[in-house]
């Protein structure tokens, strides 16, 4: 049961801040081009769709393993190109610690759900099995 909870809240995790992604485009857009990152607007759409996808599939629980590792990689990024603390002074270089922090803790959580999850491969056979079915 715990699992289930653990999972659903990483679920949620990364599907509320994509649906607010979507509300407010521009402010994500400028929020990414004040970090300096290039292509911001095509890649608000590739991170929006991947907060999105990945956290439905972790709460409806398919492909989790495969969705922990790749939200891993995804956290990593975000951690390195929005939450770059060592380039910043003051409350800007705190909140930024803190965020860069937070994000290691779930990336923490992802890898021990990813730990406990079974290997399943995206196949048309079965897609829309949850993980313990499959």
């Amino acid at each position: 049961m715990s699992m289930t909870i653990g999972r659903v809240l990483l679920g949620l995790y990364f599907l509320v801040p994509g649906l607010m992604k979507i509300a407010a485009p521009a402010d994500t857009i400028a929020y990414m081009e004040f970090h300096e990152i290039p292509f911001a607007a095509p890649l608000f759409v590739v991170s929006t769709a991947a907060n999105i996808i990945c956290g439905l599939l972790l709460i409806t629980n398919r492909f989790v393993k495969l969705t922990a590792f790749g939200s891993v990689i995804y956290i990593l990024l975000v951690n390195y190109m929005l939450h770059d603390f060592w380039t910043m002074e003051g409350t800007a270089a705190e909140r930024e610690t803190q965020n860069f922090i937070k994000n290691l803790g779930i990336l923490a959580g992802l890898l021990v759900l990813a730990g406990t999850a079974v290997m399943r491969w995206p196949s048309f056979k079965g897609w829309w099995k949850s993980d313990n079915a499959a």
